[in-house]
């Protein structure tokens, strides 16, 4: 059988606006690298609103967040500022460790704006879970495309369909944005081991079963699969090859060694992480007695 598990997420607050957390599950902790898969919005902030995810801190992985729709600014201890935008890739690793917030730009916020995207976490190779942190923007141009029969296809990382995306991924993986027209059939790539479709909008059919939007199509290993969109559909292809150990993930860090993960906690609640110049909030450690004085943290 192809499909293996078909998930959907569970909502969550973050920074003032529900999303769908799809990964990680007790059902599936991951799919290739990918740990963490979250769907924002799609949400409408009025004039004068907008999203305000405080400082908070991250290891062991590579964050990305791509948008279909509106911005959101980033800042990080690295110094880097720069508005996330539809089509474009910013991909952050936190490696040792590293600081960042987001916020509705000041332009978006003072005119409002509709937001939509996706919010993931690759986790990083053992071997890299420690290098240095970084930031990389690449722009929507620099990404490959791939159009035929119906269906559009942008290589965000990873390799895939004899192409490669200029984000400088460190295991094997894919993630591609597919935007299809009704009866468009999309294959996905038969090197990777571990597979997934994310429907982010519309409907498609796998193997004779309808899937809409909000379902994350787990497959198989091995072989030739595609799917046909039964309307306009957005969606998002992931995975690759399987984790070299089992992940801990605990709050904003993501590590093979729970007493690394220890130590991220007993760093940050010291103030040992370097912070965002520019942004002098941060998020409290959950539990801590800095998190019940406010009332809680989000990530």
């Amino acid at each position: 059988m192809t499909v293996t598990q078909v998930l959907h997420g569970n909502t969550r607050d973050l920074g003032g606006f529900s999303v769908s957390r799809v990964l990680p599950q007790a059902a599936l902790r991951n799919v290739g690298p990918f740990v963490f898969f979250d769907h924002l919005g799609p949400a409408v902030f009025a004039p004068g609103t907008g999203m305000d995810v405080r400082p908070h801190p991250h290891i062991g992985l590579a964050t990305v967040t791509y948008l279909f729709d509106g911005a959101i600014g980033h800042r990080d201890s690295l110094g880097t500022v720069v508005d996330v935008e539809p089509g474009a890739v910013n991909w952050m690793t936190a490696g040792c460790g590293i600081t960042h917030s987001e916020r509705t730009p000041a332009a978006a916020r003072a005119s409002g704006q509709r937001m939509h995207g996706i919010q993931s976490w690759v986790a990083l190779p053992s071997d890299h879970a420690e290098d240095a942190p970084a930031f990389a923007h690449h722009p929507a141009a620099t990404l490959p495309t791939v159009v035929f029969g119906g269906a559009k296809r942008t290589l965000i990382a990873g390799t895939a369909f004899h192409a490669a995306s200029p984000v400088a991924a460190l295991s094997p993986m894919f993630y591609i944005d597919i935007d299809a027209e009704a009866g468009a059939s999309v294959a996905l790539p038969a090197e990777h081991e571990e597979r997934a479709v994310y429907i982010v909008s519309g409907a498609i059919n796998f193997d004779g079963t309808r899937y809409d939007a909000g379902a994350m199509v787990v497959l198989a290993p091995g072989g030739e699969v595609a799917w046909t969109a039964l309307e306009p559909t957005r969606a998002m292809l992931l995975g690759g090859a399987k984790l070299d150990a089992p992940r801990h993930i605990e709050w904003n860090f993501v590590s093979a060694s729970q007493d690394r993960i220890e130590q991220a906690k007993a760093d940050w609640r010291a103030g040992r992480f370097p912070t965002v110049p520019g942004d002098d909030e941060f998020i409290p450690l959950p539990g801590s007695p800095a998190a019940v004085a406010q009332g809680g943290a989000t990530s």
